[in-house]
C-alpha cells in the first residue's frame, strides 16, 4: 500500500528498461515536464518517466510495478486542471504520448477507435475529410486517453453530451497487468455491468486506458454564431436558462463575464464590448439556424440582453470561439506570472443565477482576482481565481474559498465538478456530496481492482 513517496532503485530502473526497449528517462528536464499540469498546484516530480508503444508494455510494466509497489500516473498532455497527472507519491509517470494511432475510422458506423495518446484537434482534422466530428471539446487540446479518464466534457455537451456518453468501448489495463476490453460498438448495451462508464472519469485510479472506440457525428450542413450583452451576470444566466427550457436545439452556450471579456479581447485582437456576454452557436439547415437564432434573439430581449449579433460566416465564427477556449490563456496571459484556480461546478438548471450570484458574492469580498465562465446551457460554471506561485500561502486562502462556494453548491442540490474531476483537491467533497457510504463503495472497488493502491495514488480517495 502506497503511503510515502517512492524512488527507484538502480535495480528497478534496469528492470523497467528492459520492458520498453530501453524508453525510461531520468533527466530533470523530462521530470519537470511530467511533474506538472494547468493547475495552481505545486509540482511534484516523478522518479523516472516511461514511455509505452502498446497495450503489451503497460501490461509488463504494471505488472512490476504492481509486485514491486511502485506508483505509476498516466500521463498525456498535461493539460488537466486537477493535478491529475502530478505523481504525488513518486514513482513512474507512464507517458502514453506516442501511443497515437487512429487505428480505424468508420463512417458508416459512425465511429472511429483510438489509441490513448490521440489528440482532440488531430483527430478531428482527419474526421472532417470523411464529413465526420468527434463533438466533446474541453477547449484545450487535450488527449482522448485524458479526457476520458478525467470524464471531459465541454462546450457542446449541451447537445452531443460528455465523454461518458461518446465513449462506446475501452481496452484498459489492470493494476496487475490484466487487459480487459469493456463495452461494444453498438449504440445500445443492456449486457452486464456498466464497466466502460466506471472507467470513464475515473482518473487513472482503477486502470491504463489503451484504446478507445468513440462515437462521431456528421458535420453539420450549416453552422452559425452569436453573441449578446447583458448588464449583469444574472440576467445572461437567466435568459440561458430560458432558452435551454425553450427547447431551442443549441450546440453551445457560453458565459463570459466582463473580465473574461477584456481578457479575450487582449489576447486575439477582438474589440468585444467589455460587458457580461453570452456566446451561442447552432447546428443545422440554413433554415433551421436562422430560424434558431431568430427565437434566441426574441428571448434574450426579455431578459435586458442587446446588441444581438449573429454570423452564418465560417471564419467568423472559428475566431469568436477560438477566442472562448483561449479564456482560459487569455486570462494567465493578462497576468504574467500568475497562476489560476478554476473551480467546476455544476447544479441543476432551475439553480443556476443563484449559484453564480452565490460564487460571485462570495469572491467579491475576498483579496484575489478573479472571473466566472462557463457552460450555461449545462449549468455547468466556472471562476477562474488567480494566485501567485510565489506565495504558497495564497492557495490555502483560496481552497478555504472554493470549499465555501462548493458547500453552497452542494446544497443546491449541486455537483463540486461537471468535468474536471476530483484530483487530490476535492477528496472531501465527493464525501460531502456523495456521503460516506457511497465513497466506501468506491473505496471497495479501487482496493478490488488496485488493491496495492498503486495507480495514481491520493487521487480521488484516501486510501
Amino acid at each position: 500500500m502506497i503511503k510515502s513517496r517512492v524512488d527507484l532503485t538502480a535495480i528497478q530502473l534496469e528492470a523497467l528498461k528492459k520492458l520498453v526497449d530501453g524508453r525510461v528517462s531520468t533527466n530533470d528536464s523530462v521530470l519537470d515536464q511530467h511533474g506538472k499540469d494547468e493547475s495552481a498546484i505545486p509540482p511534484v516530480k516523478p522518479s523516472a518517466v516511461v514511455t509505452v508503444h502498446d497495450a503489451q508494455e503497460i501490461s509488463n510494466v504494471l505488472k512490476y510495478c504492481n509486485q514491486e509497489g511502485i506508483p505509476v500516473v498516466a500521463f498525456g498532455a498535461g493539460s488537466s486542471l486537477e493535478g491529475h497527472v502530478l505523481p504525488l507519491f513518486g514513482g513512474i509517470s507512464l507517458d502514453v504520448t506516442e501511443m497515437n494511432k487512429i487505428i480505424e475510422i468508420r463512417p458508416d458506423d459512425l465511429l472511429v477507435r483510438v489509441q490513448p495518446g490521440v489528440h482532440r484537434v488531430e483527430l478531428n482534422e482527419k474526421l472532417s475529410a470523411h464529413g465526420l466530428f468527434f463533438s466533446v471539446d474541453p477547449g484545450a487540446n487535450a488527449t482522448l486517453g485524458g479526457m476520458a479518464a478525467t470524464g471531459a466534457a465541454g462546450t457542446t455537451t449541451v447537445r452531443y453530451g460528455s465523454m461518458r456518453e461518446n465513449v462506446l468501448a475501452l481496452t484498459a489495463v489492470l493494476a496487475d497487468g490484466t487487459i480487459i476490453k469493456t463495452g461494444r460498438e453498438t449504440r445500445k448495451l443492456s449486457a452486464g455491468y456498466d464497466l466502460t462508464r466506471l472507467l470513464v472519469g475515473s482518473e487513472g485510479t482503477l486502470a491504463i486506458i489503451t484504446e478507445l472506440t468513440l462515437r462521431v457525428y456528421g458535420i453539420p450542413e450549416k453552422m452559425a454564431a452569436a453573441i449578446v450583452r447583458f448588464p449583469n451576470l444574472a440576467d445572461g444566466v437567466n435568459a440561458a436558462t430560458a432558452i435551454v427550457r425553450s427547447g431551442i436545439a443549441i450546440a453551445r452556450c457560453e458565459f463570459l463575464d466582463e473580465k473574461c471579456i477584456k481578457n479575450v479581447n487582449a489576447h486575439d485582437g477582438l474589440n468585444l464590448q467589455e460587458k457580461p456576454t453570452l456566446f451561442f452557436e447552432f447546428h443545422g439547415s440554413p433554415q433551421g439556424v436562422q430560424e434558431d437564432a431568430q427565437s434566441v434573439k426574441d428571448i434574450v430581449g426579455e431578459f435586458n440582453g442587446s446588441d444581438f449579433e449573429w454570423t452564418a460566416d465560417e471564419s467568423a465564427r472559428r475566431k469568436l470561439w477560438q477566442a472562448r477556449h483561449n479564456a482560459y490563456w487569455a486570462g494567465i496571459a493578462a497576468n504574467p506570472g500568475m497562476r489560476a484556480v478554476s473551480t467546476d461546478a455544476a447544479v441543476p438548471l432551475s439553480k443556476l443565477s443563484t449559484a453564480v450570484t452565490c460564487a460571485d458574492q462570495i469572491l467579491s469580498k475576498s483579496k484575489f482576482s478573479y472571473s466566472i465562465l462557463g457552460h450555461v446551457a449545462d449549468a455547468n460554471f466556472h471562476c477562474f481565481i488567480l494566485t501567485d506561485p510565489n506565495n504558497p500561502s495564497e492557495l490555502p486562502e483560496i481552497r478555504k474559498l472554493t470549499h465555501e462556494i462548493t458547500q453552497q453548491i452542494i446544497e443546491m442540490g449541486g455537483t463540486c465538478t461537471g468535468e474536471h474531476g476530483i484530483g487530490s483537491g476535492k477528496i472531501e467533497a465527493l464525501i460531502e456530496e456523495t456521503g460516506a457510504p457511497a465513497v466506501e463503495i468506491m473505496r471497495q472497488i479501487k482496493k478490488t481492482l488496485d488493491p496495492n493502491n498503486i495507480l495514481n495514488p491520493g487521487k480521488v480517495l484516501k486510501i
